[in-house]
């Protein structure tokens, strides 16, 4: 029987804590929450790798390291509303839920969002509320939020998300250039979020988060 236990351990220490992730209740919560719940189960012997995994067309779980550092840049706190943009089958909303008061996922996919719950419940993640939305419209309903998180590549980040974020409030995304990507933390100030690169990484544009593309002759 494959010790998953010993997997998560290794993957923290190997993938997380490498990659100057210092925030113990992100490490604690990697440590805590049973990766292999949140991919297809035909994939489960491959949910500690490290790298980002494809488990449907077009959507991507983030490679451990890329998630931690990304948490860790954004500073969750406990009374803090978050909205996770592309939560698939639930694994980054597992995590965020230990982290912030409250989750709303957001998955438009109906079988995706029912397996997500299903994960969530075994957990005991009680906090967090899946929305099967369109990503690019996120969740306004519950607004406005705290944090934002895009779970996959953009070029751009929808005005419809942009409007849900608090004044203050922060997001975080992987902006893709070709196959190049860094992942940005933005403050919105003045009604403008304001982007600061953090580090380097990679992962599929998510539909409907890809830039125009303007021809000419």
């Amino acid at each position: 029987m494959t010790d998953f236990a010993a997997r998560r351990t290794v993957m923290v220490d190997t993938q997380v804590r490498p990659s100057d992730v210092t925030k113990f209740p992100i490490i604690e919560a990697m440590l805590l929450i049973p990766r292999e719940a949140f991919v297809p189960a035909a994939m489960v012997e491959a949910a500690y790798v490290g790298e980002t995994m494809t488990f449907a067309p077009g959507r991507v779980l983030l490679e451990a390291r890329t998630l931690a550092k990304m948490l860790d840049a954004l500073d969750l706190h406990g009374n803090e509303l978050v909205l996770d943009i592309g939560a698939g089958l639930g694994y980054s909303s597992a995590v965020m839920a230990r982290l912030a008061e409250a989750v709303i996922a957001v998955e438009p996919d109906e079988s995706l969002a029912e397996d997500a719950e299903a994960a969530l419940e075994s957990v005991g993640a009680s906090n967090v509320v899946v929305e099967r939305q369109p990503l690019t419209e996120g969740a306004p309903r519950h607004g406005p939020y705290d944090v934002i998180v895009v779970q996959g590549g953009v070029e751009t980040i929808p005005q419809a998300l942009a409007d849900q974020l608090k004044e203050g409030g922060r997001a975080g995304a992987l902006f893709m250039d070709g196959a190049l990507g860094v992942v940005r933390v933005g403050v919105k100030r003045q009604g403008v979020i304001r982007w600061r690169d953090s580090f380097n990484a990679a992962a599929p544009v998510l539909d409907g988060f890809a830039k125009e593309r303007v021809f000419a002759l």
